[in-house]
């Protein structure tokens, strides 16, 4: 298991390629990695936002993370996704991603009704009691019927095994209130939908998102940039790249880094039912944006 106590860098959230029929392609998911790694990433997150958690079953959900797991082979750590609406759903998947090799979890909670404080942090308390793994709670208010409050991550940074938030609000003054409240007891990471450069100058450790399978050399390099302290240079990297952030947020998740990613030579399927493809417009708005960063 590598120790993920310093992680800092690009980890992106992979999408889940699926054949005609909706089963994992795991040949498709390992050749993706290997792609990542070679690129330089820092990590790889399977079953996060990007991967359609949402759509999968648990032996789907599985075959994901095995295969993610036996791609990376030890060279990046693995930072497997652990969702569900029920607390001991979310503590077998904990255990079993432990068993199949993960070196950290991202937890998520799903919810039909609303959840108070106290059972928010009783169902990520639970995840983290579950394994000895570093957890990595993801908050993304424009999703969650449930978010993560500042008084509750605060409350959860204590946890031992809790080192990391990956916040997906917009709101980049909400990331150095957690910084601030929490006393350098929890990492901040962010997300696609934040200026990454900025977030890594209020002392931000990287980002988990989803563009960044889609331009992980540029993305490492603005990591880069910004390790370096080069912040002009990183806010000109920045600039430039932010239209992939845009596009990304315009279109269906997964639908426009699977299309992104065709487009690359990296076949993923379509995103899971009931959602849909992008459409042929759709598609030329996402080749025009990585045309423009080289990506192409």
């Amino acid at each position: 298991m590598i120790d993920l106590t310093n992680l800092r860098g690009v980890v992106p959230y992979l999408p889940t390629p699926l054949t005609s029929d909706g089963a994992v392609d795991e040949a498709a998911l390992k050749r993706l990695c290997h792609h990542l790694i070679d690129a330089g990433v820092h990590g790889l997150t399977p079953l996060g936002s990007t991967g359609e958690f949402a759509y999968l079953d648990f032996a789907a959900k599985e075959r994901v993370v095995s295969a993610t797991i036996e791609a990376a082979g030890g060279r990046v750590p693995v930072i497997a996704g652990v969702a569900a609406t029920t607390t001991p759903d979310a503590i077998a998947q904990a255990k079993r991603w432990a068993e199949l090799g993960a070196d950290g979890i991202l937890a998520v909670m799903e919810a039909y009704f609303p959840i108070p404080e106290s059972g928010v942090v009783a169902y990520f308390t639970a995840v983290a009691d579950a394994t000895d793994l570093p957890v990595t709670l993801y908050t993304n208010p424009n999703f969650q019927r449930s978010d993560l409050s500042l008084d509750a991550i605060d409350t959860l940074s204590h946890h031992p095994n809790i080192l990391f938030v990956k916040d997906a609000s917009t709101n980049t003054g909400r990331l150095l209130s957690i910084l601030n409240q929490t006393e350098g007891r929890i990492g901040v990471f962010a997300a696609s939908s934040h200026i990454t450069t900025a977030v890594m100058l209020i002392g931000g450790r990287g980002w988990l998102a989803g563009p960044s399978c889609l331009i992980p050399k540029q993305s490492v390099r603005l990591f880069e940039l910004c390790e370096a302290r080069k912040w002009d240079d990183a806010m000109a990297l920045q600039k430039e790249l932010w239209a992939v952030n845009q596009v990304f947020a315009k279109f269906n998740l997964a639908g426009a880094v699977k299309a992104g990613l065709k487009l690359q030579g990296f076949d993923c399927g379509d995103p899971a039912r009931p959602q849909a493809p992008l459409s042929d417009a759709q598609v030329d708005a996402v080749r025009h944006v990585l045309e423009r960063v080289g990506a192409l």
